[in-house]
């Protein structure tokens, strides 16, 4: 991904999930009797069509929804879109959140969609420092300022909860997306997406990204979400459509350098050298030892249940968390089992 737009492009932002819940009010997902007799599929995504969607565009190239019979749209989102809307309506199949906390907003909205599937095995967002100033791990944020979007503060207060620490512990600044203040000096980490690259050259390729995974937050990026009606009426083609998915994750974890012809060649505003660069780090957000056992688009529902519990201790969800059970599903990962490939990482 390029462009200043990190934070935007991963919705932390959950303003009007609450009005979407009382205008969806009792709407469910139907597919319309046109649409099933085509294999008609429409997948509303957060933000433009960016290398998180690398292996959905390779699917389209490939042919691998034609294959499953289906006839699949992409609907990217954008700045001003709204990514649930159109799914409650029927507009949209299904959708893509850009990560978990989202959907769980959603839910604890009350609008009816569960995670069906995720695409990147951890959030992308990362606390970035210079190597003449390294931040590698939990103790050395102590006494740091730290430069965070207002949107990504719930963040940085989760990674404190989690790691018994406490605001007082380090200094925090609002900063916007580009890393300036880094590069000034004005902050000794900035806040932002590892997959993109090119505004992150400008502090140096000897720079430290640090993952809120490993700063002990744990989340799922690029999470594809239906409704409970969608589910339960039609797991049949969310299930092609994600395995259909899958396949082309497959072929870019063979092929990266060949995928990313193909996704630039799709999507010619995208920087072919930045995306070359960047293809091996998308995919090992995408696979690692999980989607080695069970197939690329796991997620583990113990992982779900402890980062509803830590953003509710730090008071995500003041009218009540939602349950785990009520956030996801399994069974269109089950139903897609066959189809998706069962790969770790790539090497680095």
């Amino acid at each position: 991904m390029n462009g200043n737009h990190d934070m935007n492009r991963r919705g932390f932002m959950k303003s009007g999930l609450a009005a979407v819940a009382m205008a969806s009010g009792g709407m469910q997902l139907v597919l319309t009797p046109g649409a099933k007799a085509a294999g008609k599929v429409v997948i509303q995504y957060d933000w433009l069509m960016s290398n998180g969607q690398i292996g959905d565009i390779v699917a389209v190239a490939n042919g691998y929804f034609k294959d499953a019979g289906l006839d699949v749209e992409f609907s990217p989102g954008g700045p001003n879109a709204s990514t649930v809307p159109p799914v409650i309506s029927g507009a949209a199949q299904l959708g893509q959140f850009s990560e978990t906390p989202q959907l769980f907003a959603a839910r604890a909205s009350g609008v009816p969609v569960k995670i069906i599937a995720c695409g990147f095995r951890t959030g992308p967002y990362a606390l970035t420092s210079k190597a003449s100033n390294p931040i590698k791990g939990v103790a050395d944020l102590k006494g740091k300022k730290i430069g965070i979007q207002p949107t990504a503060r719930f963040v940085l207060d989760e990674i404190l909860a989690k790691n018994g620490m406490s605001a007082s512990d380090l200094t925090v600044i609002n900063v916007g997306f580009d890393k300036g203040p880094l590069v000034r000096g004005d902050v000794d980490a900035i806040g932002g997406w590892i997959t993109n690259t090119q505004a992150l050259s400008v502090v140096g390729d000897d720079r430290i990204d640090l993952l809120v995974r490993d700063l002990g937050l744990n989340s799922y990026a690029d999470v594809y979400f239906a409704t409970d009606a969608a589910i339960e009426k039609d797991p049949d083609t969310l299930a092609k459509f994600i395995g259909a998915v899958a396949k082309g994750w497959g072929w870019v974890h063979a092929n990266p350098q060949e995928a990313v012809k193909k996704m630039v060649a799709a999507y010619p505003e995208m920087d072919l050298g930045w995306e070359e660069k960047t293809v091996n780090l998308v995919l090992r957000l995408s696979f690692d030892a999980a989607t080695a056992k069970d197939g690329w688009g796991t997620f583990d529902p113990a992982s779900i249940e402890e980062q509803l519990a830590l953003l509710d201790k730090v008071g995500q969800y003041p009218n009540g968390r939602p349950k785990a059970a009520d956030v996801y599903t399994t069974k269109i990962l089950e139903l897609s089992a066959a189809d998706r490939p069962k790969l770790d990482a790539p090497a680095a």
